[in-house]
C-alpha cells in the first residue's frame, strides 16, 4: 500500500497527539519517523508506532517530559530525558550540541532516561544543516552476544557520522554495530521470509536463518559475525557506543537496558535511568574554511564514485546514496507499507478514534 508523505505525516502526528504529546513534540516525533520511511529505513519508521504506544500505555514513556540539563561545561552536557520519546529527547540534545559548537567549535552531549530515538541519521543531519559534522549513537535492548558468547549483553547499538558536501549530498554513515539490525528481523517476520546465515545464532550458539530465533533464546551476532571475520571489531564498536551512551550519561548499559517491547519488563535491578544516547557536532570551519572543505568532499565523493569495479554493472555506493534515492522516489510516489504495518496502524486509529489510513 502506497501512502503519501503528507497523509502519513498527519496520521502519525495524530497518534502522538492522542498519546498526550504537545503539538510541538508530535510534529517533531512524526518528522523523525517519516524521514526514516522516506529514506527507505522501514524498520525504524511508522512501523515502530505500535511499540511506542504500548510503552506509553505501560507508563514507560512519558508523553509530556520535562527534559533537563543535569550537568554542563562550555562544550559538554548531560541531559535527562524524563522518560520521554527518544524522538524528542535526542533532537533536544543535538540542538544543545550545535549551540555549543557554534560558540566553542564543538559540542558533545550525553543523554540518560530516554527511549528509542529513531534513525541516528536524523540527528546527525541536524548538524550538517549548520555546516557541521554530526555524530550520533545510542544503546539499545540487549539482543547481541559478544564474540565467543551466547548471552545477549549488547544492543544493535547504531553509530552515525554525517559530513556536509558541496554539489553532492551529505555523506551519511549510519549503521548498526551488529551483523544486522533487529528491525530487519521484524521485516522478515512480517514477510514470512528467512534471513541470511550469519545474522543470528540460536540459544546453543549455532547459526540459524529463522527470524524468530530471538524468541527462543537466540541472539544477534556482532558486525563481522565471528572472530575470523572480525566480530571482535563489531563487539568493540558496540562496546564504545554502550559506554559513551550510558556509562558516561548515567543510563542503563549492557544487559540492564530496558527492552523496547512492552510485554517484557525492564530489569528489576537497573544500574541507571532509561536508554542512553550520545550526540556531537563539530564546526567544519574549526578546521578549515567550509567552502574549501566542501570542494574537497566533492572531490573525495567523485573519486570514489568513479572507482573501477569488479562488475561493470555495479558502482561504488557512497554512504547515504541509497537512502537519498529512496527519499526522492518516495516523496514523489508515496511510501510503501506492508499489510501487517497498515493493519497495526489502523488498529491504533481505531483505538484513538482517528481516521484510518
Amino acid at each position: 500500500m502506497l501512502i503519501s508523505e503528507s497523509g502519513l505525516r498527519t496520521f502519525t502526528q495524530n497518534i502522538f497527539l492522542s498519546m498526550g504529546c504537545s503539538n510541538e513534540h508530535a510534529v517533531l516525533a512524526a518528522d523523525v519517523l517519516l524521514l526514516s520511511d522516506l529514506r527507505g529505513i522501514d524498520s525504524h519508521g511508522v512501523a515502530r508506532l505500535v511499540g511506542y504506544v504500548r510503552l506509553w500505555e505501560n507508563k514507560r514513556i512519558n508523553a509530556t517530559p520535562n527534559i533537563t540539563i543535569v550537568h554542563e561545561t562550555p562544550t559538554t552536557a548531560t541531559v535527562d530525558g524524563d522518560a520521554g520519546l527518544g524522538l524528542v529527547v535526542a533532537p533536544f540534545a543535538m540542538r544543545l550540541a550545535i549551540k555549543k559548537a557554534e560558540q566553542y567549535g564543538s559540542g558533545w552531549v550525553s543523554v540518560r532516561n530516554s527511549n528509542h530515538f529513531g534513525i541516528a541519521g536524523y540527528h546527525t543531519l541536524m548538524a550538517v544543516e549548520k555546516d557541521m559534522i554530526g555524530y550520533a549513537m545510542t544503546n539499545a535492548s540487549p539482543l547481541v552476544a559478544p564474540t565467543f558468547s551466547n548471552e545477549r549483553l549488547l544492543g544493535t547499538n547504531p553509530i552515525c557520522y554525517a559530513f556536509p558536501a558541496g554539489k553532492y549530498p551529505p555523506v551519511v554513515v549510519d549503521m548498526a554495530t551488529s551483523a544486522a539490525a533487529n528491525g530487519k528481523l521484524e521485516i522478515a517476520q512480517r514477510l514470512g521470509k528467512q534471513v541470511p546465515e550469519g545474522w543470528i545464532q540460536d540459544a546453543a550458539g549455532n547459526y540459524t536463518t529463522d527470524p524468530h530465533a530471538l524468541k527462543s533464546g537466540g541472539s544477534l551476532l556482532p558486525l563481522g559475525i565471528d572472530r575470523d571475520h572480525g566480530s571482535h571489531k563489531g563487539f568493540g564498536l558496540s562496546a564504545t557506543v554502550d559506554i559513551l551512551s550510558a556509562v558516561l550519561s548515567g543510563a542503563n548499559y549492557g544487559p540492564w537496558v530496558p527492552p523496547f517491547v512492552a510485554f517484557l519488563d525492564p530489569p528489576a535491578d537497573p544500574v541507571g535511568l532509561g536508554i542512553g544516547h550520545f550526540v556531537g557536532a563539530m564546526r567544519v570551519d574549526g578546521f578549515r574554511p567550509v567552502d574549501e572543505f566542501k570542494t574537497h568532499m566533492d572531490n573525495w565523493i567523485n573519486r570514489f564514485k568513479s572507482a573501477s569495479t569488479v562488475n561493470p554493472d555495479q558502482k561504488v555506493i557512497i554512504p547515504g546514496e541509497p537512502e537519498l534515492e529512496a527519499q526522492l522516489d518516495r516523496k514523489q510516489n508515496g511510501i510503501p507499507l506492508v499489510d501487517a504495518v497498515v493493519n497495526d496502524l489502523n488498529g491504533l486509529a481505531a483505538k484513538f478514534g482517528i481516521s484510518p489510513l
